[in-house]
């Protein structure tokens, strides 16, 4: 897989995707960065990728023509066009495992990082296929934002995970769509009075995998009661 990152401040992706899975998912050459600087395509000698917005009002809007030309730039290398243009917005569909699953099919990403108040719409209507958002809140601009979606995309890979059972009972797997996964505990088995359920000790596999299923359950219950109440609504037996 190959993934692009659109951004005016390309300093903020080097040490992030060396670390972690998703460097060794680079390392393992399950995954190639590209990252390009968005002021490369700007018109004029100083760089500029932003303006005031036509009516007023306060903020700046990154301007279409640098961010379109950047994208038209990667393009053929990703796919000749058909790679997904993602923007990174609070207008997006929110973002989800099955999202993460969905767009590790892919041979290409291209994430054009938004900055400032937001982006010149037109962006959107020549060049971006789809925009996500990872919540209900504002960060300063969407490079963060395309961390975590590269995070979540690049750990569904072949050969990233060193085993990967791990990941298929992770919350949110298609394992538990709609529930979180079980407490976990390693050694010591006593840690300032509080000791290890004695199911997980026994070495009764049976048992475990039950007292695991309990505890999937009361977690999703006690944290994230919605997600059970959308398993119902789709009439799965929860």
């Amino acid at each position: 897989m190959d993934i692009y990152f659109i951004t005016i401040f390309p300093e903020m992706f080097r040490e992030a995707l060396a670390a972690g899975m998703t460097g060794i998912a680079e390392r393992n050459g399950a995954v190639r960065y590209h990252v390009v600087n968005l002021r490369d395509f700007a018109e004029d000698r100083y760089g500029s990728v932003d303006d005031y917005p036509y009516g007023g009002g306060p903020g700046m809007i990154l301007m279409a023509p640098p961010l379109v030309r950047a994208v038209e730039s990667v393009r053929p290398a990703a796919g000749a066009g058909d790679a997904p243009v993602i923007l990174l917005s609070p207008c997006g569909a929110v973002f989800t495992q099955a999202k993460a699953h969905e767009l590790a099919g892919k041979s290409s990403l291209v994430f054009v990082c938004g900055r400032y108040k937001g982006v010149d719409e037109r962006v959107l209507d020549l060049v971006v296929t789809e925009s996500l958002s990872i919540g209900d809140y504002i960060l300063s601009g969407g490079e963060l934002a395309a961390l975590v979606v590269t995070d979540a995309v690049v750990r569904c890979l072949p050969n990233v995970i060193g085993d990967e059972r791990s990941r298929d009972t992770d919350s949110f797997s298609a394992e538990r769509e709609f529930s979180l996964d079980a407490a976990y505990y390693t050694r010591p088995p006593e840690f300032r009075g509080l000791a290890v359920p004695e199911t997980l000790l026994s070495g009764n596999h049976a048992r475990i995998a039950e007292w695991r299923e309990r505890s999937a359950r009361e977690r999703t219950e006690r944290c994230r009661p919605d997600l059970l109440a959308k398993a119902r609504t789709k009439g799965i037996d929860d």
